[in-house]
């Protein structure tokens, strides 16, 4: 994308699906910096809607949609491709997140994406380090609803991320859901915490750091409450033996609807027990004295994020180059298929109703299809497939490397009729479209030779109806008229006739 795609002045926004408040911030680039001039918070409590069994209730998702409109009233002034809406740990674990994601997207100008923890941590970095420069090698923690987030980082870049399964609204269901605040909730709800953190706690102290940061809802809370009673070091940043002190005054507090202290809104008092649980132990497991406080979190990470896909510093472009690097792909194959698939979505882009999302998903797919040779050459493009929506890709949404993983699936070898149900749920007729380029491009160099290859001529007499021809005589490439024979019969499986036509000699 040109680097003046969002220029100074220009709104754009982002909105939080979290597990116990959604968030919505817009805001304007200025000089290369995101200046927030408007913010929304609504506390839904969607991870308290997730019964024993991960459904999330009706109740619960109906919450979800009100806040959703009501958000959707104030972005009358932000373009679509401007907006990025990412949902984190709830509906992660949520079995019918398909169901509430269908009907939020029915509400909202850009669909819902699904991001996995570590990606939700490299953006929470991403937010606190524009908003706290600082060239010290930082710890980040972020405690939200579902989960925790804990990323070591120097200047803008994340060095180590992690997700916990341990948040505020998820400890207070296990540990304080009648309300009532006893030493016994805490002691076990802090060992419960100090069991996670001690999973992770020898790589993080092994890779060490000279500063932390929170950011988020409980860190903000507690820091206010121990600024208020004099409990705060001298920079205002929260203490361990401050931790301590407020966790006696919630003890003798007894209940959360009791809680009357300055810097806890009324919306965080249920969950704010279960979050000074969670915050004393990664500060005694870690042995940190010390938190100072960021206003930036998921939500600006999110939009610098984009501005980075805007100025053509997409970190999904540097991830993919990580991929090809980690799984010894062929870049000379890579990149003959890579410019074949070029040529051919040029050629029907607007016939097949495809865009620049579209490209950009086609041309990393191209480049990362044959990762799965790394495992075994037998049914290669599957381990592809696997490793493609399984890993930790940063930059990339669920759905996305879901998409991504289905190209490669159907890039070789007989198509069948369910895989093409599924690619349409998945995608849309877009995929499906992206898919078949693919086999296309693939098919072309099946060679693997640099010695120059016909151009392949695609046009569209309709979207079910598309005709393949050679630039050159038929006879000089008669393996590749071969395939592309075979091909039709497996177009066809995909509701699409393809007409072969060789060129006259």
């Amino acid at each position: 994308m040109p680097t003046n795609f969002l220029a100074n002045n220009e709104l754009m926004a982002a909105i939080d699906i979290g597990s116990n408040s959604f968030h919505l911030a817009i805001a304007r680039l200025d000089h290369g910096e995101v200046r927030k001039v408007a913010s929304m918070s609504e506390k839904v409590q969607l991870a308290a809607g997730l019964d024993e069994d991960n459904f999330l209730s009706e109740a619960a998702q109906q919450r979800g949609l009100d806040c959703l409109t009501r958000f959707v009233g104030r972005l009358e002034s932000v373009t679509p491709e401007r907006l990025r809406i990412v949902a984190t740990n709830a509906l992660r674990q949520a079995k019918n997140a398909d169901e509430f994601i269908k009907r939020a997207n029915a509400i909202l100008p850009k669909p819902i994406e699904i991001i996995a923890g570590r990606e939700e941590a490299r953006l929470i970095y991403l937010g606190v380090s524009h908003t706290n420069a600082s060239s010290d090698k930082r710890l980040v923690i972020d405690i939200g609803g579902g989960s925790t987030e804990f990323i070591i980082g120097q200047e803008f870049e994340p060095i180590l991320t992690e997700s916990l399964q341990m948040g505020c609204v998820a400890f207070t269901k296990g540990f304080f859901e009648d309300g009532i605040i006893t030493e016994k909730a805490f002691d076990k709800a802090i060992a419960a915490a100090r069991k996670e953190i001690l999973a992770i706690s020898g790589q993080y102290q092994k890779t060490g750091w000279s500063s932390v940061i929170g950011s988020s809802g409980t860190i903000k809370a507690a820091r206010n409450v121990l600024v208020s009673k004099g409990w705060a070091d001298e920079q205002e940043c929260i203490t361990y033996q401050g931790i301590k002190n407020l966790e006696k005054l919630l003890v003798k507090i007894g209940h959360v609807d009791d809680i009357e202290l300055e810097g806890v809104k009324e919306h965080r008092k249920a969950v704010f027990p279960a979050g000074i649980a969670v915050l004393r132990a990664i500060m005694k497991v870690l042995g940190i004295d010390s938190i100072a406080f960021s206003d930036g979190a998921l939500r600006e990470g999110v939009m610098y994020d984009m501005l980075g896909r805007f100025a053509s510093e997409d970190v999904r472009d540097r991830s993919v180059q990580a991929l090809i690097k980690r799984y010894s792909v062929d870049k000379k194959q890579a990149k003959r298929v890579v410019n074949s698939c070029q040529t051919l979505f040029e050629q029907v882009q607007h016939r097949l109703g495809l865009n620049g999302e579209d490209a950009d998903l086609l041309r990393r797919a191209a480049f990362l299809h044959e990762i799965g040779l790394a495992i075994s050459h037998s049914g290669y493009h599957r381990h592809s497939a696997y490793l493609l929506e399984h890993s930790d890709v940063p930059g990339f949404s669920q759905v996305d490397q879901l998409r991504l993983s289905q190209l490669v699936l159907n890039h070789r070898r007989k198509l069948k009729s369910d895989t093409y149900e599924q690619t349409k749920m998945i995608g849309g007729d877009s995929l499906v479209y992206l898919c078949l380029l693919l086999r296309l491009s693939v098919l072309a160099h099946h060679s693997r030779s640099d010695f120059e290859r016909p151009v392949l001529n695609l046009s569209i007499i309709d979207k079910h109806h598309w005709q393949i021809s050679l630039d050159a005589d038929s006879e000089d490439y008669p393996l590749l008229l071969s395939d592309l024979d075979d091909e039709i019969e497996q177009f066809a499986k995909w509701h699409i006739q393809l007409d072969v036509v060789a060129a006259e000699s």
